[in-house]
């Protein structure tokens, strides 16, 4: 579905909760130009790092120990796409989601996520326990006034 959605092809992603690391490399093997790995998981971490081995693509990837609120304080990185695939337990979307500045961002949880002021949800589905939803930024268009005519 991304994919269709051209946000994948040459973006900057970031996987934050990376957990294995499967949502970032399926990013790489989509065409993605570089992805963030983020989780606060020495052992996850781990994993993510053996994947992206086994998977010959490390040029591509940066892999962080971080809490994701930590990581997006001090992150100067602008992203195309942010995956967000946290712990089901996870209830801080608010805050987490204001410090996120991103063209889309992908969302896994147990429950439907409301989009935060300025942006929309584009796409949600339910896939057994498991809501995805696609958010992006609401899109300001500025409409060009032709000139006021000066009558005499």
């Amino acid at each position: 579905a991304l994919g269709s959605m051209g946000v994948i092809e040459d973006a900057t992603v970031l996987d934050l909760f990376a957990g294995s690391g499967a949502l970032g490399l399926e990013a790489i093997s989509r065409g993605a130009k570089h992805v963030t790995f983020v989780d606060s998981s020495p052992h996850a971490l781990a994993i993510v790092r053996a994947n992206i081995a086994a998977c010959d693509c490390a040029d591509s990837c940066t892999v962080v120990r971080s809490e994701a609120s930590a990581h997006l304080a001090r992150s100067q990185s602008a992203y195309d796409l942010v995956l967000l695939d946290p712990p089901y337990e996870f209830d801080s979307w608010p805050e987490l989601l204001s410090g996120l500045e991103a063209q889309t961002l992908v969302i896994e949880s147990n429950r439907p996520i409301e989009a935060p002021a300025g942006s929309q949800v584009l796409r949600e589905r339910r896939y057994g326990g498991t809501v995805v939803t696609v958010m992006a930024p609401i899109l300001a268009v500025a409409i060009e006034r032709p000139p006021s005519e000066e009558h005499s």
